[in-house]
């Protein structure tokens, strides 16, 4: 049984965003890190986890890994903003712009990465 190349991304990503974050809360408490490095590391992490779903959806796609891992990212990013929206009353700021665009150049990436792994 074949899953969508999109799903199977999108799960990926969230796997790799939700460890990544863990990852991230134990650095700010048991390290001397500092909040306000917070930002840069969120957007590290949201690249990691696009490049990792990017990669999911390219080789499960097999053909058009970039068109993918964009559509993945834009995806990605809308459900980020939805929840961030939803749950801290967050409108689009100059950071959520950031992340939508973090977000596709590393979904595009991590899916021409992947169709090229197939072969």
């Amino acid at each position: 049984m074949n899953r969508s190349p999109m799903f199977s991304g999108l799960m990926y990503s969230m796997i790799f965003m939700l460890a990544g974050t863990i990852l991230g809360s134990m650095l700010l408490v048991f390290t001397s890190m500092k909040e306000d490095s917070w930002v840069s590391l969120t957007l590290g992490i949201h690249g990691l986890a696009m490049l990792a779903g990017g990669f999911v959806s390219g080789k499960r796609a097999g053909t058009k890994g970039w068109y993918h891992g964009m559509l993945l990212g834009l995806l990605y990013a809308l459900i980020v903003w939805i929840i961030g929206f939803l749950a801290y009353d967050a409108g689009m700021t100059e950071q959520t712009l950031y992340v939508t665009l973090i977000s596709v150049v590393g979904g595009a990436f991590g899916g021409i990465v992947g169709v090229n792994m197939k072969r």
